[in-house]
């Protein structure tokens, strides 16, 4: 576009800047998804999946709480690596963070409140992989350290004047900060809903069946004008993890705890199956919002 020769030397930089900063605006938004029904089915199914792929590295295949967290952080990192370079959004890059977010969250939340116990320990097994099998703070305690520090990144992220509203964050600062609160928010819902599950007496369906309950209530409060909705949205995104939580944990025990008894191979791959199913079909519409404009 031709600036109009009136302008001043100051003038026409402020206009160039604010042109850069709109198109950076129009390139981030497009990196992050609407939030929509889909968005949310999309969320319980990648954090269900995330409890029972977590359990079954660390738990079925024995490798262990500590050894599963470092491995499923270090590919968290190669994932968020992938989408932070991504010039658009991508359902497939997206939702694979959100599942390692998942994973790594289920396996660290079980190092830092769970022991060597025989309680934790399936099967008869003595040990559970190589390392510490766990830190023993109890969930009541995971969770305070974690709530505390989700508390700190959104002070930081507060004090930074960017927005809370994932479609309108638009610099790396920005979505690093949004990265880092999924991940921390994954990981205490993870200490929710097994607190909900293993210590409230509630069982794995009444856990899931109450965090379903609070789910609902935020759906009504959308409606509340006095109730910012972007709060309400960060309240859900955190309870969808104890949902996901509860029912990978109803999926996977044994009939004898309540579950349902159908493994974390089984469970698993099935969960992947409708994830990824759903995953190609965010990205057909995607690229089909995509045509006009790049036609």
């Amino acid at each position: 576009m031709e600036i109009p020769e009136a302008l001043t030397d100051t003038d026409t930089d402020v206009a160039r800047t604010h042109q850069r900063t709109v198109a950076t605006a129009r390139s981030v938004t497009k990196k992050l998804p609407e939030v929509t029904l889909a968005f949310w089915i999309m969320k319980i199914a990648a954090t269900t999946l995330g409890e029972t792929a977590g359990d079954l590295f660390a738990q079925t295949l024995k490798l262990g709480y500590f050894l599963t967290t470092i491995a499923l952080f270090a590919i968290f990192v190669v994932t968020l690596v992938v989408q932070l370079r991504s010039r658009r959004y991508n359902p497939f890059f997206y939702w694979t963070v959100i599942l390692s977010t998942s994973t790594a969250g289920t396996t660290l939340s079980d190092f830092m409140n769970r022991d060597g116990s025989a309680k934790y320990l399936a099967n008869g097994a003595t040990s559970l992989g190589w390392g510490p099998q766990g830190l023993g703070l109890g969930y009541p305690t995971g969770a305070a350290i974690l709530i505390s520090i989700l508390v700190i990144i959104f002070a930081v992220w507060k004090l930074t004047g960017m927005t809370f509203v994932i479609r309108d964050i638009v610099t790396f600062r920005g979505e690093a900060l949004f990265w880092s609160a999924i991940l921390v928010s994954n990981t205490l819902g993870t200490s929710m809903g097994d607190f909900l599950s293993d210590s409230s007496g509630l069982g794995y369906a009444g856990g899931a069946a109450l965090v379903t309950g609070v789910l609902l209530v935020l759906l009504a409060l959308m409606k509340a004008p006095a109730v910012p909705n972007v709060l309400l949205f960060w309240i859900a995104f955190v309870l969808t993890r104890p949902l996901g939580a509860t029912a990978g944990d109803l999926l996977t025990k044994p009939t004898a705890k309540g579950g349902l008894d159908l493994g974390t191979a089984g469970s698993s791959a099935v969960l992947l199956t409708v994830l990824v199913g759903l995953m190609t079909y965010a990205h057909v519409q995607e690229r089909r919002h995509r045509a006009p404009s790049g036609a």
